[in-house]
C-alpha cells in the first residue's frame, strides 16, 4: 500500500523553532550507536534529519580525510549518508503515519534491508552536502525511501533504501 504524506513545512531550510529536534535525537539509548547518525557514537558523524515539506533533509560537510582522490568525496561515505538519512526518514514517516508523537519519547528505529546508490558525477570534497529524502512507499514494517546527495546545488548521487523496523533484539547490548 502506498501512502500520501503530509509533513510540517520548514521555511528556508531552517529548523522550526517549535520542533528543533532531529529525528535521530529521538532514537532510544539502546539504538543510538550508529556510526553515521548515533548520538552515542563519539567517533560518528552525528547526522541530523529534519522534515521540510514532504521531504527530509540532512546537511553534512565531509571531513578532509573522506577523500577518494584529491578533491573528491569517497563513494562509501556517500552511500552511508544516503543509508542513515533514509532510515531516519523511515522512522519519521512511521511516526507520522501513526499520528505523530502522542507523548512518545522515542521513535521506532529502522534498519537497512536494501541499499542502491547511483553515482551521477564526482562529489567535490569541501562544500556542505545536502541529502534529501522522500518516502516512495510505506506499508507496515517496511518503508522505501528515495534520496539525493547534492553539492553546491548539483545532484551528484541518487539512492534508494528499503528500510524495515529494527527487531528489538538488535538494539540490545
Amino acid at each position: 500500500m502506498v501512502r500520501s504524506w503530509q509533513f510540517q513545512l520548514v521555511i528556508g531550510g531552517k529548523v522550526p523553532q517549535d520542533n528543533p529536534e532531529a529525528i535521530q535525537d529521538r532514537y532510544s539509548e539502546n539504538a543510538a550507536h550508529c556510526y553515521g547518525c548515533g548520538k552515542l557514537n563519539q567517533q560518528g558523524y552525528h547526522l541530523k534529519t529534519y522534515w521540510e515539506g514532504e521531504e527530509t533533509v540532512t546537511r553534512f560537510t565531509p571531513p578532509p580525510y573522506s577523500t577518494a582522490s584529491p578533491g573528491l568525496v569517497y563513494g562509501g561515505l556517500i552511500a552511508s549518508l544516503i543509508d542513515c538519512h533514509c532510515c531516519a526518514t523511515a522512522a519519521g514517516a512511521d511516526e507520522r503515519a501513526a499520528g505523530g508523537r502522542k507523548g512518545a519519547e522515542t521513535v521506532q528505529r529502522f534498519v537497512t534491508a536494501a541499499l542502491h546508490v547511483n553515482y551521477l558525477r564526482p562529489t567535490p570534497l569541501g562544500p556542505e552536502l545536502e541529502i534529501r529524502g522522500r518516502v516512495k512507499e510505506a506499508n507496515g514494517r517496511k518503508v522505501i525511501v528515495e534520496a539525493t546527495v547534492s553539492a553546491n546545488g548539483t545532484v551528484t548521487a541518487r539512492g534508494e533504501v528499503v528500510a524495515v523496523r529494527m527487531p528489538e533484539t538488535m538494539g540490545s547490548p
